[in-house]
C-alpha cells in the first residue's frame, strides 16, 4: 500500500465537476448514491473522532469511510480480509489464470442490462470450464474449482467486460476418491474453450431475449426488434471470442499476490490520477500493446462518465466461486482435497485482526503512533458527530460547491 496521499482524487474531480456533468447527463439513482458516498467519504459529514497524542499533545481528526465498493479509498482493508480467507483454501499445486472477454458489440446492450449480461458471463464461463474439467475424454475427468472476478473496464476506463478466473490445476474425481493433477503447462485448449464459451453465451442471451428480460432504450432501441437482435447475434457468431490463458503460477503464494491485484479494484485508483487542471483530468495507464506506461488527458465530464460506466447493480456479486469452491460445499470439498493430497483435513482457523494490526503487518506502519513526535500513542479523546460539514447531497444539488473539510 502506498502511504503517500495522492494529489488529486476521484472525489476532488466529482466535487469540482459533478454539476457540469449533470448539465450534460442525467445522474442515474444508482450513480447518485455512489457519487454521494465518494464525496462524503472521510469528511466530517460522516462523523468520526478526534485523536490526541499522549506524549506531545498533537491532535488530529479521523473521519469515517463510506465503505462503498466503488470508492477508491475504501478497498484496501476489505481486499486484505478477503485474501486472508482465501489463503486457507489454497491447495499446494499449480494454478492457472484464464480470462474470458466479451466482444465489444455487447457493450451497448450491457449498459442497459448490466445484471443480465454480467450474470450470463459468469454462468457461461464457469459452465465452460466445469464442462472441460469433467470431460471423460480429457485429462482431469473430475470437478475443478474456480474463483471468478468480474472487471468491466480497460486501462482507459472504457467498456471492457471480462472475467478473471483463477483455477487450480487439478480435479477431484466425481466419486470424491481421487485427485488428478494437470501434467502440462496449459489447462485446456484456448480454441476449444472459446468455441464452447461463445455458444453458451449466445444461447443464454437468446433465452433472455425470448423471455423479454432484456431492455432496449435510447441508442440501442433498434436492437430490440427481431431483425435488430438477429443481426446482433449473427455478428457475435462471426467473431472469434477472446480467451486468454496464462502460464501457471510458480507457487500457491503467488496466486494470492496475483489475486490482490484484481479482487477489490475500482475502475481507476486515486494513485493513477496525476492532475486536474482547466477541466482536464490527466491520468496514467498501461499501454499493453507497447508494454509501457503512458499519460492521457480527458475532460473531467468525460472522466466522470467513464467512471460511472462501471457502477455495478445493487447487491451484485462481482466475486463468485464455482465447482470445488462453491460456497455451499467449499469446506467439505477442500477438506477432501487436502486429505487426498496428503495434508491435514483440518483447515486453518481464520484469525480476525483489527485494522491497526492489519496495517502494521502489511505496511509496517503503526497508525496509532503519533505522526509528530513518533513516540506517543494517538488516543481517542472526542467524537465528531455525523452530519457536520458539507454533504455530498449539497454538492450534487449545487447548493454549495466549496470543498468539503
Amino acid at each position: 500500500m502506498n502511504d503517500k496521499k495522492p494529489g488529486v482524487e476521484v472525489a476532488d474531480i466529482m466535487r469540482a465537476h459533478i454539476g457540469d456533468y449533470q448539465k450534460k447527463y442525467k445522474l442515474h439513482p444508482a450513480h447518485y448514491k455512489v457519487v454521494n458516498d465518494i464525496l462524503n467519504c472521510r469528511t466530517s459529514y460522516l462523523g468520526g473522532h478526534i485523536e490526541e497524542c499522549d506524549e506531545c499533545g498533537t491532535k488530529r481528526n479521523a473521519y469515517n469511510s463510506c465503505r462503498n465498493r466503488h470508492c477508491p479509498k475504501c478497498q484496501f482493508i476489505a481486499k486484505e480480509k478477503w485474501l486472508r480467507d482465501r489463503k486457507a483454501e489454497l491447495l499446494p499445486i499449480k494454478y492457472f489464470h484464464t480470462v474470458f472477454t466479451l466482444p465489444h458489440e455487447i457493450n451497448p446492450l450491457a449498459l442497459c442490462n448490466k445484471r443480465i449480461v454480467y450474470n450470463i458471463l459468469f454462468k457461461a464461463a464457469s459452465e465452460t470450464l466445469l464442462q472441460f474439467g469433467k470431460n471423460p475424454e480429457g485429462e482431469l475427468k473430475g470437478k475443478i474449482g474456480i474463483n471468478a472476478i468480474l472487471h468491466t473496464w480497460s486501462q482507459l476506463i472504457l467498456d471492457h467486460i471480462h472475467l478473471h478466473c483463477i483455477v487450480p490445476g487439478g480435479a477431484l474425481s466425481l466419486d470424491q476418491k481421487h485427485w488428478t493433477e494437470c501434467k502440462y503447462d496449459y489447462l485446456f485448449s484456448v480454441e476449444a474453450l472459446s468455441i464452447v464459451f461463445r455458444a453458451k453465451y449466445i444461447d443464454y442471451l437468446k433465452q433472455a431475449y425470448d423471455k423479454g428480460d432484456l431492455q432496449f432504450f435510447g441508442n440501442i432501441k433498434p436492437l430490440g426488434t427481431k431483425i435488430g437482435f438477429k443481426n446482433l447475434i449473427n455478428r457475435l457468431w462471426k467473431k472469434s471470442w477472446v480467451i486468454y490463458l496464462k502460464e501457471p503460477f510458480s507457487s500457491p503464494e503467488k496466486v494470492l499476490e496475483y489475486l490482490a491485484r484484481y479482487t477489490h479494484r475500482v475502475a481507476i485508483s486515486n494513485y493513477r490520477i496525476k492532475s486536474l487542471n482547466n477541466g482536464k483530468v490527466t491520468f496514467i495507464y498501461r499501454n499493453r500493446d507497447l508494454d509501457v506506461t503512458e499519460e492521457t488527458a480527458i475532460d473531467a465530464i468525460e472522466f466522470i462518465r467513464r467512471f460511472l460506466l462501471h457502477v455495478l447493480p445493487d447487491r451484485f456479486m462481482r466475486i463468485r466461486h464455482f465447482g470445488l469452491f462453491a460456497n455451499r460445499y467449499k469446506s467439505n470439498n477442500i477438506a477432501i482435497c487436502h486429505r487426498l493430497l496428503g495434508l491435514s483435513s483440518e483447515l486453518p482457523e481464520k484469525v480476525e485482526k483489527s485494522i491497526q494490526e492489519l496495517m502494521l503487518e502489511l505496511t509496517g506502519i503503526d497508525i496509532t503512533r503519533c505522526p509528530c513526535c513518533k513516540k506517543g500513542t494517538m488516543r481517542q479523546v472526542a467524537r465528531i458527530s455525523r452530519g457536520t460539514g458539507i454533504s455530498g447531497f449539497e454538492i450534487i444539488r449545487g447548493k454549495n460547491i466549496r470543498a468539503s473539510p
